[in-house]
């Protein structure tokens, strides 16, 4: 067995070499590092918990080179560096506090930072001499912030409270700057300070005892330091920053993999902003962002790989970390391509938008796929099994949970059933089930299942009960379109029918805004009477218009909801029987008996 290595040391270097490191670009940031957010009163807090030796935390390093992860770097704000070198190591974890000191006691700028309520602010910090000298005085108290030029105005500008423009107004203010207590200044400045004041004994006292109680702690700060070694393995990497960083933001694959791409002078953002702009014209593609496009790379170079004899299909988060660049290069235009394609399958389903989407996860093998068949995706015989296992994916609800092993099995399977290398259906059509009882359980557009129905019933061709339009064509021209109650909830209460029947998918259909005023809380019996005085719309129009939301008119007529639900449900698992093109079991059980009055 191979000898067991560590992934890291720990160090605890003195404060000063770590900020002398940052300053020279020997330290830097990852490029996947968001922002520095720190606000005033945190770095206020934070350099009077350094001034009195109480530990702030461990900062966690990673060396560069090596055979580990490498990420483009970008230096610690504050750092002004024409050439900046290559970084010997990156921050993972600390970068506020870092990025905090820095600026406070060894920038010789401002601090760029924020007010409590978010106001940008650009401020020196300093440390008061009497205050910090003060055992009953709170330390925070004695850290003050100035704005840039070095004076507080007050009166909305008109007034001078606070002048500090020169160093002998900091002499007499008793104002020590912090941004000369780590470096070669401070000695100077003491010696003018004390020239100011003509040596007198008691400025002497004062600003020896500072030197002792806190320009000393400075001096010997020590910040303990976990560093990741050089040979790490990316994914490693990012699991730990993720567990270890304290900002509280997950980290994205993608901006994981822009920092990593940026080292080869690749601008996935870039890239990918281009990609999104075409792709988010239509509507049901606006929830595709980077992370699912680089699954769909990732998921269709893997499965090249393994076509060619390589490795197992495999589409987990530690692969897509692994993507090379050329590999993204090659396949990034045909899963663009692709995702195009499944985009087209789904409005040919009458699904047009993501509101109405049912799983947005299961785009990613669709798209990998039609990315992988190319110009086969106008085979209707093609098209009409990539719907088949669609339906199955939706209605068996098998997209719901982690799917990157359901991804890598589909790909395989339905590449290999469409191509005829295997008369086998994929195992999400083989595996997909629908039981009656979940016509009832299904009550809101939560549900994958859900809003698949409501589309098929768009694709079955619902028509508005009021216009006698299709749907499907309403939609298109970006009407008010909902999902309301066939037997309006008012009514349905009033009769005691029990909420779990009523608000079930069973009751409701794809209307108009305008239609579902006509309902209004009436009676099936009292609103289709409207229907007719209002829209001029003959018996006959009406009970077709009916039949094609899966409804008997009499139902309506006669105000039967018991038969209504039965023959309804009834209907309804005819659709998804062919959609799914197996048949629903259970349908005479008497559970379902029981439920629904009858057998379905």
């Amino acid at each position: 067995m191979p000898a067991i290595s560590s992934t890291f040391d720990s160090q605890e270097p003195f404060l000063s070499e770590l900020l002398r490191d940052i300053e020279s670009g020997k330290i830097q940031l990852p490029d996947f590092q968001r922002p520095w957010v720190w606000d005033d009163v945190h770095i206020r807090a934070l350099l009077a918990s350094v001034s009195l030796s109480y530990p702030i935390g461990a900062a966690m390093l990673m060396q560069t080179g090596g055979d580990g992860a490498r990420f483009y770097p970008r230096l610690i704000e504050g750092v002004e560096l024409e050439k900046p070198p290559e970084p010997e190591r990156l921050v993972l974890d600390g970068q506020q506090r870092l990025t905090s000191l820095y600026g406070a006691l060894f920038c010789q700028n401002s601090v760029s930072t924020r007010d409590e309520k978010q106001k940008k602010l650009d401020r020196l910090y300093y440390f008061d001499l009497q205050k910090c000298l003060d055992p009953d005085a709170d330390r925070l108290e004695a850290i003050i912030s100035i704005p840039a030029d070095r004076i507080i105005r007050a009166d909305f500008g008109r007034k001078v409270k606070l002048d500090i423009s020169s160093q002998e107004k900091e002499y007499e203010a008793g104002l020590v700057p912090a941004n000369i207590l780590l470096g070669t200044e401070f000695p100077t400045w003491r010696l003018g300070y004390m020239q100011h004041f003509q040596m007198d004994v008691k400025k002497i006292n004062w600003i020896t005892r500072f030197e002792q109680e806190v320009w000393m702690r400075l001096q010997q700060f020590k910040v303990p330091v976990i560093q990741l070694l050089r040979n790490t393995p990316k994914e490693a990497v990012c699991q730990v920053f993720e567990h270890v960083n304290t900002g509280g933001v997950a980290l994205t694959v993608f901006e994981l993999m822009t920092a990593t791409f940026a080292a080869d002078d690749f601008q996935l953002r870039e890239d990918w902003d281009s990609r999104k702009e075409y792709l988010h014209q239509h509507d049901i593609l606006q929830d595709v962002g980077g992370t699912e496009f680089l699954q769909a790379v990732t998921l269709l170079s893997s499965y090249k790989r393994y076509h060619a004899g390589g490795s197992a299909v495999s589409v987990k988060r530690k692969d897509v970390l692994n993507l090379k660049l050329d590999e993204y290069k090659k396949y990034a235009k045909l899963i663009e391509a692709g995702f195009i394609n499944a985009a087209r399958l789904l409005n040919l389903e009458k699904i047009f938008n993501k509101p109405n989407l049912p799983y947005g996860t299961q785009f990613v093998p669709l798209a990998a796929v039609c990315a992988y068949i190319g110009k086969n995706f106008e085979k209707n015989t093609v098209r009409n099994k990539l719907k088949k296992w669609y339906w199955c994916g939706v209605l068996g609800e098998m997209y719901g949970g982690a799917n990157e092993s359901r991804y890598a099995q589909d790909i395989q399977d339905l590449i290999a059933w469409i191509d005829g290398q295997s008369n086998n259906e994929p195992r999400t059509i083989r595996d997909a089930t629908f039981s009656p009882l979940r016509l009832l359980s299904l009550q809101s557009r939560q549900s994958a299942a859900y809003k698949g129905l409501m589309a098929l019933m768009i694709q079955q061709g619902s028509h508005d009960f009021a216009s006698g339009d299709p749907i499907a064509h309403t939609n298109g021209f970006n009407l008010p379109v909902d999902i309301h109650h066939i037997f309006p909830r008012a009514w349905a209460q009033e009769q005691d029918i029990e909420r779990y029947y009523w608000n079930s998918i069973v009751n409701k259909a794809p209307l108009t805004s305008r239609t579902n005023r006509i309902l209004s809380g009436h009676a099936p019996s009292i609103y289709l009477e409207r229907i007719f005085k209002r829209n001029a719309v003959s018996e006959e129009d009406l009970e077709e218009i009916l039949a094609t939301h899966f409804i008997e008119p009499e139902n309506l007529y006669e105000d039967n909801f018991d038969d209504f639900l039965l023959n309804r449900a009834s209907e309804l698992l005819d659709v998804i029987e062919i959609v799914m093109g197996k048949p629903v079991s259970g349908r005479d059980s008497e559970e379902v008996q029981e439920e629904f009055g009858g057998v379905l």
